[in-house]
């Protein structure tokens, strides 16, 4: 495994790491900020929680526009500014409404970084390995999830009321290292040659990559990428079955819940009966959980494939969610709640998590790849934004429409997993060990 594509690769998913620390960070200012600023659920939803959640939304959707005209790379870098922006604003910020401002700016970070750094990383990597390395990307992010968990519990008493600034800034420290680290990686050689028609450089960087294969790999790239008058529109029929594939298993994606607990895990632990510090604690659990089986799944990803993954995972959601439904609907000891959210991350680690970047950077050809990006990424964070939006009305304490026990909120996501299953067995391809351009003939 050549060296050079290591390093890049995980250079790059470091955009991941950021990714998942900071949209995690916000569960350990969550409370505070309300205490703070004494919103109202509806308020605290909207520009609080899920202000960043719209501003992810933003980055995924616009995201494929630099990626594709400026680059991979460039827009990798300017993605870590507006990271380091967010996080320095988000601390200092003197009122609810310039917070949010500064929590839509890492949002669009986010976003943009869903985008570029799973269609980077797959332009550079073999069939052999890319389900791995471009995983390394949710690997990243459920790193940046546990350091973010455990990064809120220990800032606890540091700050006295301004701990939240504390947690929040601190993202800005990995911010500024890998705007530094990533000058240091490749152009993709294959928007290299779709958007600069630079064949000489293009074969360079996959010589680089891998000598023995370059001349072959070239030519792939040559005959897939048509004459600028040959090619058709991203939304006409011709990619129809890539869109639809990206659309669902973005949309099951946040159907499972998993950004309804990582975002609210502390204050699902009180309802559940634990003290507020104990409950930041146990969230240092879930990320700890999520973190080894993304091992798991990055192990198991070029092996077994991306469909029989997602069988695994399917099937753990449901189990898991019926669980967790059914502990807060009869009260059941927090200890064996806490397992049964646990045994959820893990599903989800295993499943969703290892696959989706994956799949959809693999699934569109390379003329659409960062649009089709972008379509897949932005449906994630539409229907994340959504959930967040709409928590605090369900499960706020004192005017939530199901108060303290949110076990409907479950019961519903178990639901979605079910026909989750059904679109796994039914309509997911398998794309493991295919190149791209191959995957491009067989979809498109």
């Amino acid at each position: 495994m050549n060296n050079r594509i290591i390093r890049w690769s995980l250079t790059v998913a470091l955009a991941g790491f950021l990714f998942g620390f900071d949209t995690v960070v916000i569960s350990g200012a969550n409370l505070p900020i309300k205490q703070l600023w004494n919103t109202t659920p509806f308020f605290h939803g909207t520009f609080i929680m899920s202000m960043a959640l719209w501003g992810t939304v933003f980055g995924a959707l616009f995201g494929g526009i630099p990626t594709n005209e400026w680059g991979r790379k460039k827009t990798l870098f300017w993605i870590g500014v507006l990271y380091f922006i967010s996080a320095v604003g988000s601390a200092i910020a003197p009122d609810p409404y310039t917070f949010s401002f500064f929590r839509f700016i890492g949002g669009v970070g986010v976003g943009a970084s869903s985008v570029a750094a799973p269609t980077y990383i797959s332009e550079i990597t073999s069939s052999k390995n890319r389900g791995k390395f471009v995983a390394l990307y949710q690997f990243m992010i459920v790193f940046g999830i546990l350091i973010a968990f455990i990064s809120n519990y220990l800032l606890v008493g540091v700050g006295g009321s301004n701990d939240w600034r504390w947690m929040l800034g601190v993202e800005g420290i990995p911010a500024f290292f890998y705007c530094i680290l990533i000058l240091g990686v490749s152009k993709s050689p294959r928007w290299l040659y779709l958007k600069k028609q630079d064949r000489e450089g293009a074969l360079a960087i996959l010589k680089q990559i891998d000598p023995a294969t370059a001349e072959q790999r070239m030519n792939e790239i040559i005959n897939d990428i048509q004459p600028q008058t040959e090619r058709t529109g991203f939304l006409s029929g011709k990619y129809s079955k890539p869109i639809m594939l990206a659309f669902l298993i973005a949309f099951f994606n946040q159907l499972s819940g998993i950004n309804f607990i990582l975002y609210y895990a502390p204050e699902l632990l009180e309802m559940a009966g634990l003290a507020a510090k104990d409950s930041l604690f146990n969230s240092i659990s879930i990320g700890g959980i999520n973190m080894i089986f993304t091992f798991a799944g990055l192990y198991l990803i070029d092996r077994i494939g991306r469909r029989a993954l997602m069988f695994i995972g399917s099937v753990g959601y449901i189990i898991s969610l019926a669980l967790t439904a059914f502990a807060f609907y009869v009260g059941i000891e927090p200890g064996y709640l806490l397992a049964f959210i646990l045994l959820f991350i893990a599903s989800h680690a295993v499943g969703q998590g290892a696959v989706i970047w994956v799949f959809i950077s693999e699934v569109f050809p390379n003329q659409v790849r960062a649009y089709g990006q972008s379509l897949g990424t932005g449906t994630h964070w539409v229907f994340a934004a959504l959930i967040t939006l709409l928590t605090p009305l369900f499960i706020d304490r004192k005017e939530g429409i199901f108060g303290d026990n949110p076990w409907p909120v479950f019961a519903f996501f178990a639901f979605m997993m079910v026909l989750q299953l059904l679109f796994v067995w039914k309509m997911m391809p398998e794309t493991k060990g295919k190149s791209l351009e191959e995957l491009a003939k067989e979809l498109t």
